[in-house]
């Protein structure tokens, strides 16, 4: 089996339709030979990702969340402060939300690159 790598430019693109385009592309579901039990899925790199679309007031409003399982160790990070941080954390958050729920998913989402921007 060979896989192809796909290279796309996330300027202006909305983070959900790219998303869904990126989990669709590491699966495999565009081959012909697609099974759901097999890891037949592309390369994917990411370019320009801090310039990503975000629509409505995502930027203001959305946040991530994340729990150690310690009572009252519950995290929540504004979308607005991890694009500072990290740019590509929301869409690798995005598809990895898409991919399925199995052994597969930690495979498949190592496939994904994001370039640096120059």
């Amino acid at each position: 089996m060979d896989r192809e790598t796909h290279t796309i430019d996330a300027e202006n693109k909305s983070l959900g339709r790219l998303a869904t385009k990126v989990a669709i592309l590491l699966r495999g579901k565009h081959k012909r030979d697609f099974a759901r039990n097999k890891d037949i899925g592309d390369y994917v790199v990411i370019e320009n990702v801090e310039k990503i679309r975000f629509t409505g007031r995502k930027i203001d409003q959305k946040k991530y969340y994340r729990h150690s399982g310690y009572l009252g160790s519950l995290k929540e990070i504004p979308l607005k402060r991890l694009l500072k941080t990290k740019p590509s954390e929301p869409l690798r958050k995005a598809v990895y939300g898409m991919l399925p729920k199995n052994r597969l998913r930690a495979k498949q989402i190592k496939r994904l690159k994001f370039e640096k921007s120059k």
